[in-house]
C-alpha cells in the first residue's frame, strides 16, 4: 500500500492520451499541482503530497507515457513542450476550473513547468511556481550562448562543467540503446542505485512501471532539447512568482545555471539545501514546508518577501534549536538563525531569558519561535524536551549545543563537586543533546547539522583551566567522532571553538579554591579583561551559520583561537610552554 492509495483518481483525456490524475486534500483549499520528472511517475511526490494534503488540495498526475497514463502514438513528436502544456492545462481545468493553481516541478517536471509559466496561453492559470532540479530550456540556451559569445576562462569552465554533468542527455539521444538498457539491466538495478548513490530510502518508489516510463521518457529529451537550445525563446519571462530550490549536491545540474535567473523571473525567491538530485524523496519535510510557505505567501499577496538574512535561502523554514539561548553566544546564534528565516527553539534554564530570546527572534524575522526551559545536565528532563519538541514543532534541522559554564582554578583546588558540575553541563549537556536530537535526525533520514560549542581551551592547555579545558577537549573529540559516524546519513557535525568573547559567562564563572568575596573580585577582573577584548558574540553566531552552510568540522573563531589551533598542530611545544604561565588574575 502506498500513501497515494487513498487518493481520489480521475482520468483526463487530452491530445490523444489519457492522463491518470490523483487528488488529495480538500478541493476548497488552494490547489497545488506536483509534476514529476524523469524517469519517475507521480509516486516520486508521495511523501511531499502526504505532508501538504492537510492544508491544500494536492494534485499529482502521470505525465503522458508514464505511470498509468497512456503514451502517444507514435512516440516521436508526442512529447513536445507544446503538447505537455496542453496536458497541464487540461489537468488544471479539470481539478481547478475557477482558480489558478500553484505549480511545483522536479527534474523534467520542472523543465516543462518553466514552459507552462512562461507562455502566454497559461497566464491567469498559474498562481505560483516552485522549481527544483530542472531549468528552462530557453534560459539554458541563452546561458550557453552568452558563454560562447564571450568565452572568458571562467565561463568556459562553467560550460565544460555543465557539459560533463549532462553526459546522460547525450546517451538519451542515441537510438534504441536507452530503451534496451531501461527494459533490461538498468531498470532492475535502478532502485539500488538510487538508494546507494542518492540515499533514497526504499518503499513505494520507484514503481513497477519504471522500465516503460524511462523508455517513453527518453522522447522528452529527443523532442525538445536540441531544438530549444539552438533557438531559445526571447520572451521566456515568468508571469507568476517563482521559488527556486537548488540542491547543492546535484550531480546533473550546476547551480551556476541559475546565475541570471532574475532576468527571466523578476519575482524570484531562492532556496538552497545540501543534498543530491532526488530531493522529493530525501527531503520531503523541507520541501513541504517551503512549498506551503510559498503558496501561503502568494495567496496572501506576500510572494517575494522571503527572509532577508545573508543565509535566508539556506535556513528559511528550518527548525533550529539552541541551548543556552538566554544570553551571550546562544542568544546571538538564535538571532542569526531568526534573521535567516528559521524557526527557532530557544532553550535555557532561565525561563524569562529564553522567553525574551524567542520574542526578539520573532521580531527579527523568525518564521516562528518558542521558548523552552530545561537544565541540559538533567538527562530525563532533556528526554522530555526532545519528545515535546518533536511532537509540537517537528524534528530539529540544526541543533546548537551551546549551554556551558565556566570554571577556573588549579587542579588540586577543584573539588569532586566542581568536576561533577562542569562535566554535567559542558559535556553531558552536549551528550544529551546529540543523543536525543541527533537520533531523531538520523531516524528521519533527511540529514541535518549539529553544532557543539567547544572552546580554544579544547586545544590550548592552561594551568588555570584543567576542568574547563578537559570538558571542552572532550566536546571537540565527541564532535569529531560523531562527524565520522553520521556522515553517511547526511548529518554534519561542527565544533565551534571561540576564544575570549565578551559574554556574561565571566560573571557566573566559578573559581575553585576562592572564598565568596575573592570569587566576586576575580569575576569582576575577568569581566573587565573580556570587556577590554570586546569580541562580540554576534561574530561567533556568524561563524556558526557559515559552519553549517559549508559543513565545517572545527571552527576556531577569534584570532587567538585560530593562532592556538595552528600552534596545536604545528608547534605544540610552544603551547605547552605558554600553559605554564600564571594568568594575570
Amino acid at each position: 500500500m502506498t500513501v497515494l492509495d487513498g487518493a481520489r483518481e480521475r482520468w483526463v483525456r487530452t491530445g490523444g492520451v489519457e492522463l491518470c490524475v490523483a487528488e488529495l486534500g480538500d478541493p476548497r483549499q488552494p490547489t497545488v499541482v506536483l509534476v514529476h520528472g524523469y524517469p519517475d511517475s507521480k509516486e516520486v511526490w508521495s511523501e511531499v503530497a502526504a505532508r501538504l494534503a492537510g492544508r491544500f488540495h494536492v494534485v499529482l498526475y502521470d505525465v503522458r507515457g508514464h505511470g498509468r497514463s497512456s503514451a502517444p502514438s507514435p512516440l516521436r513528436g508526442g512529447f513536445t513542450l507544446e503538447k505537455l502544456t496542453d496536458d497541464f492545462l487540461a489537468v488544471a481545468d479539470a481539478v481547478s476550473p475557477d482558480r489558478p493553481v500553484h505549480l511545483v516541478g522536479h527534474d523534467w517536471g520542472s523543465v516543462q513547468s518553466w514552459e507552462f509559466v512562461t507562455v502566454r496561453r497559461t497566464e491567469g492559470r498559474i498562481a505560483s511556481f516552485t522549481s527544483m532540479s530542472g531549468p528552462s530550456l530557453d534560459h539554458f540556451g541563452h546561458w550557453i550562448n552568452k558563454r560562447l559569445r564571450r568565452p572568458t576562462p571562467r565561463r568556459v569552465g562553467q560550460l565544460l562543467g555543465q557539459g560533463a554533468k549532462s553526459w546522460y542527455v547525450y546517451l538519451l539521444h542515441t537510438p534504441v540503446l536507452p530503451e534496451l538498457a531501461w527494459r533490461g539491466p538498468l531498470g532492475k538495478r535502478w532502485p539500488g542505485i538510487l538508494e546507494r548513490v542518492e540515499k533514497v530510502p526504499g518503499g513505494d518508489y520507484p514503481t513497477a512501471s519504471l522500465p516503460s516510463d524511462a523508455a517513453h521518457g527518453a522522447w522528452l529529451y529527443r523532442d525538445n532539447v536540441r531544438p530549444r537550445l539552438r533557438r531559445p525563446r526571447e520572451d521566456a519571462h515568468a508571469h507568476a512568482p517563482v521559488q527556486l530550490i537548488t540542491p547543492l549536491g546535484d550531480a546533473f545540474l550546476s547551480e551556476r545555471l541559475y546565475d541570471d535567473l532574475e532576468l527571466w523571473a523578476p519575482r524570484l525567491t531562492r532556496r538552497t539545501l545540501p543534498p543530491k538530485h532526488w530531493v522529493p524523496r530525501t527531503r520531503p519535510d523541507r520541501l513541504a514546508d517551503w512549498i506551503a510557505e510559498f503558496v501561503t505567501a502568494t495567496e496572501d499577496g506576500r510572494s517575494g518577501t522571503a527572509a532577508k538574512g545573508k543565509h535566508a535561502d539556506r535556513f528559511g523554514g528550518q527548525l533550529v534549536l539552541v541551548t543556552g539561548a538566554g544570553n551571550g553566544i546562544g542568544r546571538a546564534t538564535a538571532f542569526a538563525f531568526a534573521e535567516a528565516g528559521a524557526r527557532v527553539v530557544a532553550v535555557d534554564r532561565d525561563a524569562e531569558a529564553a522567553a525574551r530570546t524567542a520574542e526578539l527572534s520573532r521580531l527579527i524575522g523568525a518564521r516562528a519561535a518558542w521558548a523552552e526551559t530545561v537544565d541540559v545536565s538533567d538527562g530525563p528532563a532533556m528526554e522530555k524536551l526532545a519528545a515535546r519538541v518533536a511532537a509540537e514543532y517537528g524534528v530539529v534541522d540544526v541543533l546548537v549545543n551551546n549551554a556551558g559554564i565556566g570554571l577556573s582554578g588549579s587542579f588540586f583546588d577543584t573539588t569532586p563537586e566542581d568536576w561533577k558540575k562542569v562535566l554535567d553541563v559542558n559535556l553531558w549537556g552536549v551528550i544529551h543533546g546529540c543523543r536525543l536530537f541527533g537520533r531523531q535526525m538520523a531516524e528521519r533520514g533527511q540529514g541535518g547539522h549539529i553544532v557543539n560549542t567547544a572552546s580554544a581551551a579544547a586545544f590550548q592547555p592552561s594551568r588555570a583551566l584543567p576542568a574547563y579545558g578537559t570538558t571542552k577537549a572532550a566536546v571537540l573529540m565527541l564532535s569529531e567522532c560523531l562527524r565520522a559516524e553520521l556522515a553517511d546519513q547526511g548529518i554534519g557535525v561542527t565544533a565551534i571553538c571561540p576564544g575570549l568573547v565578551n559574554t556574561n559567562i565571566t560573571a557566573t564563572a566559578h573559581f575553585a579554591g576562592a572564598d565568596a568575596e575573592e570569587e566576586k573580585r576575580l569575576q569582576r577582573r575577568t569581566a573587565r579583561l573580556y570587556g577590554a577584548r570586546n569580541y562580540p558574540p554576534e561574530k561567533v553566531a556568524d561563524a556558526v551559520l557559515e559552519a553549517v552552510v559549508h559543513n565545517r568540522a572545527v571552527v576556531p573563531v577569534t584570532p587567538e583561537a585560530r593562532g592556538a589551533h595552528l600552534l596545536s598542530r604545528f608547534a605544540p611545544r610552544v603551547l605547552r610552554r605558554l600553559a605554564r604561565v600564571r594568568p594575570p588574575l
